[in-house]
């Protein structure tokens, strides 16, 4: 099976592009940089439908996107124009379209539940709304017959985590040649978020690009657990010794309070569950934040 990844050099692609590897799958890898990766690949380019032409792909997992860190009408064009692009490039094409989506396309939760698939959707902001408006032109494609299925990602955890996450800027923080006892500086801590390990998600990617028949539009990709966020920042000061404590700024915003992933159709569909424990994930996580070495 040939498989085309786009944005192959992000955090997921990588994991992405090893997973498939690793399950002998021949992998096709697409960036942005030129000499970044196997072909160059920009979906808001002209290029797009020669790439997809020349590589010939079974399925297509677009890793490509605008973080919510970026600015707004970047995430348009890349996040909701770009994924109309890729839908028509592939249009006529047999392959499979795996789409990442985020949990950010939900919002705010009610506290103490999981969230479905079908959950009322309330985006709080750009990258959630633009994220939102991708899902759901791959949702109308489905709807016409086309090849596709949406994966929203709820909390990436483990090694090579970005480091504008919450996780991965305490370890990059933590790791700091500052002095002893100096705190991190972090926004308030009191909200609920589910992680799921960067490595689970890559499993379920690929899995879902090669599973047979028809699957629903939008899975789930999550722990089915949600933990506070001060929970998980107390566990990595621990993991790094303890010499430098987190401090939280009672006046910043904690965003959405609640988010907890219901995992049940994806475990129904394609037999995925995570397999990665959070502590394991962390420690990994602090493991490779540590400075390269001459």
């Amino acid at each position: 099976m040939r498989l085309l990844v786009i944005g192959a050099t992000g955090v997921i692609g990588r994991h992405v592009r090893d997973r498939a590897t690793a399950d002998g799958m021949e992998v096709i890898t697409a960036a942005r940089a030129a000499g970044a990766a196997d072909v160059r690949l920009d979906l808001t380019g002209p290029d797009l439908v020669e790439v997809i032409a020349d590589v010939r792909p079974d399925a297509v997992v677009n890793c490509g996107g605008v973080t919510q860190h970026g600015d707004a009408a970047a995430m348009v064009a890349v996040n909701v124009v770009g994924v109309a692009r890729l839908q028509a490039a592939l249009a006529g094409s047999s392959a499979r379209l795996i789409q990442l989506g985020s949990a950010a396309e939900y919002g705010e939760a009610l506290p103490g539940t999981s969230i479905a698939e079908d959950a009322a959707v309330r985006p709080a902001g750009p990258y959630g709304i633009t994220k939102l408006a991708g899902t759901e032109l791959v949702r109308a494609a489905v709807r016409e017959g086309f090849d596709a299925c949406v994966l929203r990602i709820f909390n990436p955890v483990g090694p090579g985590v970005a480091i504008t996450s919450l996780p991965g800027r305490l370890a990059h923080e933590l790791r700091a040649p500052l002095p002893p006892g100096e705190p991190v500086r972090v926004g308030p801590l009191s909200g609920y978020r589910d992680f799921v390990d960067l490595r689970d998600v890559a499993a379920a990617i690929v899995s879902a690009a090669c599973a047979p028949g028809p699957l629903p539009p939008v899975l789930n990709v999550g722990s089915g657990r949600a933990i506070r966020m001060r929970e998980l920042a107390g566990s990595l000061v621990t993991i790094a010794g303890g010499a430098r404590p987190v401090m939280e700024d009672p006046d910043g915003s904690a965003g959405v309070g609640w988010s907890q992933a219901d995992i049940s159709l994806i475990t129904r569909t394609l037999g995925w569950t995570p397999v990665t424990d959070l502590t394991t994930s962390l420690w990994d996580m602090w493991e490779a934040a540590a400075p390269s070495r001459p």
